[in-house]
């Protein structure tokens, strides 16, 4: 973050000063942290409300850890910049029914001025953007490999993308940053296009449309509507000084190549279409990862993925793209897609425990694309001699299909040749050995599997099922025979 004051963050976010002199008026702030565990010297502290706490309530001892000021949307018992309340939409802040009196959505506004000053203060940052129903935090991840080379890069730590998320990764951006990646998500119409008035984007990526969220959007037309959003707030192509936004969609994705029409920016495609700018042939999987021959206007060079899964080609190719953008070539572009290792946790993590079993690790989130992705990676790991096991969990916020979509997931799983078990409340059919929990499933899955077999835990974030994972990689998940 560029070093401001507590009187410039007033002024930016409107607040108002309170306990806070002429001299802590002027001291410097050099960063934001929502977390009072966190906080350093120096550190702007977000009182925001949370499921178990409310940040006000922890403010005097974010001051005492070394905090400058506070955020806040009342007064508390520590210097702060008090921000002036704000009107509530239902639904559109992430903090929903934990901020029943506004003094978390105030704190949010506040935070999204002060990035949109402190980004505006950054003329020559690259601000890229990242969307779709799936593969935004993996393709993030790529980018930060494919930019850091390029130059300074500041990526979402975690899968930061929403109206704390966005604002708060791009307040880690200072003078000396090149490029800064986002990711944008959505929960409903005009999302993502809030999200880009707070951190305006000069490249944005559109991966893909599918059916995560589709309970709330109620149709894929309606979410492709809101991916859209960003393509949109888009500057034109046509701009001088390297300032021209580009527009990087899936030519493989019929609804997000139709976003070529709404945007000013100018277009570039990726994908296995023999007609993209960006695009991946010779694909070869080896025990699930992919190795291509990357394709591009500026000449073409050999990719090896150390990540698993088919589905990460179009994610690379993504990243590859921007980074053909921002000055990278070909054969620099490859070497770093095929140094790349996962960086965010629960997404295809592959260990191989001590007795041979394998456990696949991809509990953070589910829906029907990225669970038929999950299984055939399995399958690929797996190959022809060892057994596989797909233990599913529910898929959320897929709307009125969700029995359908349940169902059909156990069938692909066991056309590909795994023994499915199914946790929790989902019915995924009478081929699905049905149990309670994530205990009844560890007990299950301790007793049954043998060394070779290959373990693929799969769900929605909501259910837990990374616990599931962590007991299989314990001492005691281990199988000795």
């Amino acid at each position: 973050m560029i070093e401001m004051t507590p009187a410039e963050i007033a002024a930016v976010t409107g607040g108002r000063l309170h306990r806070i002199d002429e001299e802590a008026a002027a001291a410097p702030v050099t960063a934001v942290e929502f977390d009072s565990r966190r906080i350093g010297p120096g550190g702007l502290f977000l009182a925001l409300p949370g499921e178990r706490a409310d940040g006000h309530d922890f403010a005097a001892q974010a001051v005492t850890r070394g905090a400058t000021a506070v955020l806040a949307g009342r007064e508390v018992d520590a210097p702060a910049v008090v921000v002036p309340p704000v009107e509530v939409r239902d639904g559109h802040t992430y903090l929903g029914a934990v901020d029943p009196d506004g003094t978390g959505a105030a704190v949010l506004a506040g935070l999204g001025r002060l990035a949109r000053h402190v980004l505006g203060a950054l003329p020559g940052l690259a601000v890229v953007g990242v969307t779709g129903s799936a593969g935004k935090t993996s393709t993030k991840d790529l980018l930060a490999a494919v930019l850091s080379p390029l130059g300074p890069t500041v990526a979402p730590p975690e899968s930061f993308n929403n109206e704390l998320g966005t604002p708060y990764t791009a307040l880690r951006a200072d003078a000396g940053t090149r490029n800064l990646v986002l990711e944008f998500s959505a929960r409903g119409i005009g999302h993502i296009a809030a999200l880009c008035a707070v951190a305006p984007p000069r490249i944005g990526v559109v991966l893909n449309v599918g059916s995560a969220h589709l309970g709330e959007f109620g149709s894929r037309a309606a979410i492709a509507t809101a991916k859209g959003e960003l393509v949109e707030a888009l500057p034109p192509g046509d701009l001088p000084g390297g300032r021209g936004g580009v527009a990087v969609l899936n030519a493989d994705d019929e609804l997000v190549a139709a976003m070529a029409t709404r945007t000013p920016a100018r277009v570039v495609t990726f994908g296995r279409a023999a007609d993209a700018h960006v695009r991946a042939t010779d694909v070869v999987l080896t025990a699930g990862r992919a190795s291509f021959r990357l394709v591009t206007p500026a000449g073409s060079a050999d990719v090896a993925l150390r990540l698993v899964g088919e589905h990460q080609v179009s994610n690379a190719l993504a990243a590859a793209a921007v980074a053909l953008e921002l000055g990278g070539t070909p054969d620099g572009i490859a070497a770093a897609l095929s140094a790349a290792t996962p960086a965010s946790r629960w997404r295809m993590e592959v260990t191989d425990r001590a007795d041979g079993v394998t456990v696949v690790n991809d509990a953070y989130n589910a829906n029907p694309e990225s669970v038929r992705a999950a299984i055939a990676a399995l399958a690929q790991i797996a190959g022809p001699d060892r057994r596989a096991w797909a233990v599913l969990g529910p898929m959320a916020e897929i709307g009125d299909g969700a029995a359908a979509e349940h169902a059909a997931a156990a069938e692909n799983a066991r056309a590909a040749g795994a023994r499915v078990v199914a946790v929790g409340a989902p019915d995924y059919g009478p081929g699905a050995e049905h149990v309670a929990d994530v205990p009844a499933a560890l007990t299950l899955l301790r007793e049954r599997t043998r060394p070779g077999d290959v373990v693929l835990v799969k769900a929605s974030r909501s259910a837990g099922l990374e616990r599931l994972a962590a007991g299989l990689l314990t001492t005691e998940g281990l199988v000795y025979r």
